[in-house]
């Protein structure tokens, strides 16, 4: 397939990228660099069957011959990142979903919309499944990426059920590994690079608040799956293992052998305090679930975090 992927650059677009050329695809990555790094796709410039447009996909997206698939994964993606870019963030949530979709649409392509656990908020239930219509402040500071992939979602149906279009809605939870920025501003990343500077682990509330964090090769296997699924309807791909703050700071401190202290800091506004995906529905369409243990993830992710420091 000849497949086109908005935010390659960023950290899950890079590993998509990768991926799909090694399953002997080609890819047409772009991205703006807002969030994303040239870092992160050194060795795809270099690849065959790579090409990359700098973008801004909220203005008129057009590329010259056919397409596959449209993989809309640009967007700030960490609370630093969307608090920092509001604006952008509700942008490309909205106009760039609709180039995105416009450009499938035209040329008989699959849509794929990268969207979010956070659609589900502050949930009250717990774990989360895609019936689940979620617990969001819409006025609230992280109001501006919550809305904007529910936006995004609800624009991709209405392709699916006005145009007929196939499309692939992916709910994505917690994932962590290796081309994560070093200040990203979420929980592993500011964890490992305070442990491994010998800097003080802060972490916010009582830390018992729960995540559930799935390794980036698991996840990129899932939204691989999804994308040769026939599935149009929200998927959840996540690791259903749930672990509080408070213990991913001990597990992190221990594996870097470091000295640092935890400290704590107030819970921000509308910070989720569960997170942590039912994956019945990939489980039983896309026989996926994931394979890497927690330890191990933390592992390998280290090991980078230590070429980058």
């Amino acid at each position: 397939m000849r497949i086109l992927v908005t935010g390659a650059a960023g950290f899950l677009g890079s590993h998509l990228s990768r991926h799909l050329l090694g399953k002997g695809h080609s890819v047409i990555g772009i991205d703006n660099f807002i969030t994303g790094s040239v870092y992160n796709i050194q060795d795809l410039l270099k690849k065959p069957g790579f090409e990359f447009i700098k973008y801004d996909v909220t203005n008129y997206l057009s590329v010259p011959g056919k397409l596959d698939a449209v993989l809309h994964f640009a967007s700030p993606a960490s609370p630093i990142d969307y608090l920092k870019f509001p604006i952008p963030t509700l942008k490309v949530g909205a106009l760039g979903t609709h180039k995105a979709l416009g450009l499938a649409k035209e040329k008989k392509a699959i849509f794929m919309i990268a969207s979010t656990s956070e659609v589900y908020g502050d949930p009250l239930i717990n774990p989360q499944h895609e019936a689940y219509w979620g617990n969001v402040n819409p006025v609230g500071p992280r109001g501006v990426y919550d809305e904007a992939k529910r936006f995004a979602e609800a624009l991709t149906m209405a392709y699916h059920r006005y145009h007929g279009m196939q499309v692939r809605l992916l709910r994505i939870f917690n994932t962590y590994g290796p081309n994560m920025r070093l200040e990203d501003g979420r929980a592993v990343p500011n964890f490992m690079t305070q442990a491994l500077k010998g800097r003080p682990i802060t972490v916010y509330g009582n830390g018992r608040q729960t995540r559930s964090l799935c390794y980036v090769s698991d996840l990129i296997d899932g939204i691989y799956r999804l994308l040769l699924s026939r599935e149009n309807d929200p998927v959840n791909i996540g690791n259903p293992h749930e672990i509080t703050l408070l213990e991913l700071a001990d597990s992190i401190k221990r594996l870097t052998r470091s000295r640092s202290r935890i400290v704590f800091k107030p819970l921000p506004e509308d910070d989720p305090k569960v997170r942590r995906p039912d994956i019945t529905r990939a489980r039983k369409l896309l026989k996926w679930q994931p394979k890497v243990g927690l330890e191990e993830g933390l592992k390998k992710t280290i090991t980078y975090f230590k070429t980058r420091l």
